[in-house]
């Protein structure tokens, strides 16, 4: 395996990556030296800073949680807790009464995460509510009553041509009694504006490319249900958007690697700064970043997380 960082760069000593949810599903790919793993956060961070993308998945510096980020996770297990309810009982009702167990359940699993609230964040009765108007929403977007998931929170992953590894978490798939499959996931901010759709239409397409290799059938929708506005945004796929985003996907490796060999990763400046955790060690912000860590596997860095905004 190659290293991770620049010739002649400044070295820190090994760093170990921290277990990913992926580890624990993801299959071993026999007689194949794969060449590298790709998730589409972690595309998305590379296309919106490299920098950015060297901070969290090869330095692997940490980021306090926000409320935002909190409420997404908080609502998603809600969502899908209620698929496991019979579909006659998934009402606004009984989702609400969902809020408290998911969010004891991530209070236990992560304690680190009530210091947000107190007298220096927000306080946590007001939070929980906008947690509850967010899931009210959703109600006027679908009617899970009418609804059963083929899969949810599903781990899917690819092997490409050229040996990349494609994988992340889908939050929900519906397959019609045709066979039509419909790729959906839940954003608990708001939608884009008009002509910014791109970004999150990629992340779908690289859902839909994975299923496509693992499946054999291109999906007939992705849909992005944005629960911060009660928005959704639909998109029918075909095989030539498919092949293009796989054409997008390798470019993107062909550039982390370079960055990688080369230990070049530029910061990119732009308005997503302002929500930043790591503006102290940018040099766009006067920072300086820490000595890039020796990492001996190329795939280090490149888990997807269950889906959370």
């Amino acid at each position: 395996m190659s290293e991770v960082g620049g010739r002649g760069a400044e070295r820190a000593p090994v760093t170990e990556a921290a277990p990913s949810p992926a580890d624990v599903v993801s299959t071993p790919v026999d007689g194949v030296e794969v060449v590298g793993a790709l998730s589409p956060s972690r595309a998305g961070d590379f296309l919106t800073c490299p920098l950015l993308y060297r901070f969290r998945t090869i330095d692997r510096l940490p980021e306090p949680p926000s409320p935002d980020a909190i409420r997404g996770t908080v609502v998603h297990k809600v969502l899908e807790s209620l698929f496991d309810l019979p579909a006659l009982e998934r009402t606004p009702e009984r989702a609400r009464d969902l809020l408290m167990p998911a969010w004891d359940a991530l209070l236990d699993a992560e304690p680190g995460v009530a210091e947000m609230f107190g007298s220096e964040g927000p306080d946590v009765v007001s939070w929980l509510a906008t947690c509850r108007t967010v899931i009210d929403r959703y109600f006027g977007l679908e009617d899970p009553q009418r609804l059963e998931p083929a899969e949810r929170e599903l781990y899917v992953e690819t092997l490409l041509d050229s040996r990349l590894l494609l994988r992340g978490f889908v939050d929900r798939i519906d397959v019609a009694p045709d066979g039509a499959i419909r790729v959906v996931d839940y954003k608990t901010g708001r939608s884009p504006a008009e002509g910014f759709e791109g970004k999150a239409l990629f992340q779908m397409k690289f859902y839909a490319l994975v299923l496509w290799r693992t499946r054999g059938v291109v999906p007939a929708m992705l849909q992005l249900v944005y629960l911060g506005n009660g928005e959704l945004l639909r998109y029918v796929p075909d095989e030539q958007d498919l092949l293009a985003t796989e054409r997008k996907v390798e470019a993107i490796w062909a550039a982390i690697r370079l960055a990688r060999d080369t230990g070049d990763w530029q910061p990119r400046r732009s308005r997503l700064c302002d929500w930043c955790a790591h503006q102290a060690l940018c040099p766009e912000w006067g920072g300086t970043p820490p000595p890039l860590p020796l990492v001996t596997d190329v795939r280090i860095g490149h888990q997807p997380q269950p889906a959370s905004s």
